[in-house]
């Protein structure tokens, strides 16, 4: 698959609504609700040597995502397991990008309410290599967004709805244009949040430091390397931080199923070391999800 090409002009097969078909032939009416409300819910996953990482924890968090956005999906985890692993053997791949869609496609309702209207569902693989290119080596580089995470009583924060992104394209559009890969965002009280796509962690002394997500996805990823940290004694601590407290961290890290563990050298001002924890959590990180561990 030439990675040039249009998403939409590609050889492959995609599996809709229970049938794979082929790639150009998976398309959808404009009166789409979800076109017009945003009423979709997905997730990104990757697979190492041919088996999806956290697998079954996707599958059950896209379920839980369409209950919060009162979308309930009509497939099982087990179905939606058997989806993806039959896109991954139609498609010949073994390390790839997964990425499930859940959304209302047109019916009988084409207003706000879109109860009448059919839960659809698609499985996508393709190869993607590094989310932030050769920033592993050097340190991602990122803009400060003038957008913020909004309140937990506005949205279902915790869900992973696609209308939740809109300010997180316009952020990162932002920041690459100013030769940036991606943004910090704050959240409605001011406290650091996340990146557009991706959870970030900070090194001070010694201890890790990474933001309370009270008001954004507790990422998959983000659990993983907690859990992954407390197992080589690390001390990590999630709390409010504010963005002043930015100067005073020593090392910084993304992480995320497309980012992995990605390091950051500069968020607007500030600057971090690619240091010995952050590589470490990296190469930690890389050994545990090709099961090298």
């Amino acid at each position: 698959m030439a990675t040039a090409s249009a998403y939409d002009d590609r050889d492959g097969f995609i599996w809709m609504d229970g049938n794979l078909i082929e790639w150009r032939s998976a398309k959808v009416h404009v009166l789409t609700h979800a076109m017009h409300y945003a009423s979709a819910v997905f997730e990104g996953e990757r697979a190492y040597g041919g088996r999806i990482f956290k697998s079954e924890a996707h599958s059950q968090r896209l379920l839980d995502s369409g209950t919060a956005v009162d979308m309930p999906i009509p497939w099982t985890v087990e179905q939606i397991e058997k989806a993806k692993a039959d896109t991954m053997r139609a498609n010949g791949l073994s390390d790839a990008y997964v990425r499930v869609l859940a959304w209302r496609g047109s019916g009988l309702d084409m207003g706000v309410s879109a109860a009448r209207n059919p839960v659809r569902m698609a499985v996508v693989t393709w190869e993607w290599g590094a989310y932030y290119g050769d920033a592993k080596m050097k340190g991602a580089k990122l803009d400060i967004s003038k957008w913020k995470r909004p309140s937990p009583e506005t949205i279902p924060s915790h869900a992973k709805a696609a209308g939740l992104y809109m300010i997180c394209t316009m952020s990162k559009h932002a920041a690459e244009a100013k030769g940036c890969s991606d943004a910090l965002m704050m959240d409605y009280r001011g406290y650091v949040a996340e990146a557009t796509g991706a959870n970030v962690f900070f090194v001070k002394d010694g201890k890790v430091h990474t933001p309370m997500p009270d008001c954004f996805l507790n990422g998959i990823t983000r659990q993983t390397v907690i859990g992954m940290m407390k197992d080589k004694g690390i001390e990590v601590i999630e709390r409010h931080i504010m963005p002043e407290e930015l100067e005073g961290f020593e090392q910084c890290w993304l992480t995320g199923t497309a980012a992995e563990v990605t390091p950051v050298g500069e968020i607007g001002p500030y600057r971090f070391e690619v240091g010995a924890l952050t590589r470490d959590i990296a190469l930690s990180y890389e050994q545990l999800v090709r099961g090298n561990h």
